[in-house]
């Protein structure tokens, strides 16, 4: 079971190059003989520049996600909350998925522990794995321009959440998931069913405006069997998978 799990690649290649996305570099080094202005400056910039894994430490209070997270992502986003923790805002820029959906969704449970709001950019991209961890905001922000991308699940023997009963415990392992994120039971099936409307190979994208109409509770259980069918702007191929299934 598991998008990822036992274990399986989830990442959905970006519809198209990210644009509106600020660059986040800078040389942290100090010139010769600089001064205390001049150190300060240089520190900041040293610090905008640590990354923990998949994660870059934008200021005091910002840090975005840049990459794919794994079965090492929980200890490393542990060791940056410990060493800024003021962190209360995780930025999702380009963000691809996941190859560990039970690591993500430790990592999801942590954000919402310590209250943290993702938000999502303008230009920024949040697909297949990535969303859970969207959802995990204590607050979310979706800015105009923004990217969704959803797709089914497949276990390490190929089977894809169709190919289960509808009481399976393999369903539970999303649904509880998506209630502790703050969904009512129904909003819970309602998602968790649209993420399974097209296959694991496939990907349904959503604008930030389809994305947000997700956050609401009294649309999420009404939205109609067509609206999930056609909850993306388009549907279009956009998995990208570098191989077999992880063992």
């Amino acid at each position: 079971m598991w998008k990822s799990g036992s274990y399986l690649l989830t990442f959905v290649a970006a519809a198209s190059p990210l644009t509106g996305v600020a660059s986040i570099a800078a040389n942290g080094a100090a010139p010769a003989q600089a001064t205390p202005a001049e150190m300060g400056a240089a520190q900041a910039g040293a610090q905008q520049q640590q990354r923990y894994g998949p994660f870059q430490v934008l200021d005091h209070r910002r840090v975005a996600l840049l990459d794919v997270t794994d079965e090492h992502s929980p200890a490393q986003f542990a060791a940056l909350l410990r060493d800024h923790p003021g962190i209360a805002v995780l930025e999702m820029v380009e963000c691809p998925g996941t190859d560990h959906d039970t690591a993500n969704f430790e990592l999801g449970r942590m954000i919402r522990a310590r209250g943290i709001a993702t938000s999502v950019p303008r230009g920024g991209s949040v697909r297949s794995g990535a969303v859970e961890l969207f959802l995990a905001g204590a607050q979310r922000q979706i800015a105009e321009g923004a990217e969704f991308a959803v797709h089914a699940w497949m276990d390490a023997e190929g089977r894809q959440a169709a190919d289960f009963p509808a009481q399976a415990r393999e369903h539970r392992f999303y649904l509880d998931y998506y209630e502790e994120m703050g969904f009512s039971p129904g909003q819970a099936q309602a998602f968790y069913a649209m993420t399974n409307s097209v296959g694991f190979e496939d990907a349904l994208w959503l604008t930030g405006g389809e994305m947000r109409r997700w956050l609401q509770p009294e649309q999420g259980v009404t939205l109609a069997k067509a609206d999930i069918a056609g909850a993306g702007s388009a549907l279009r191929r956009g998995y990208l998978d570098s191989g077999a299934p992880l063992q």
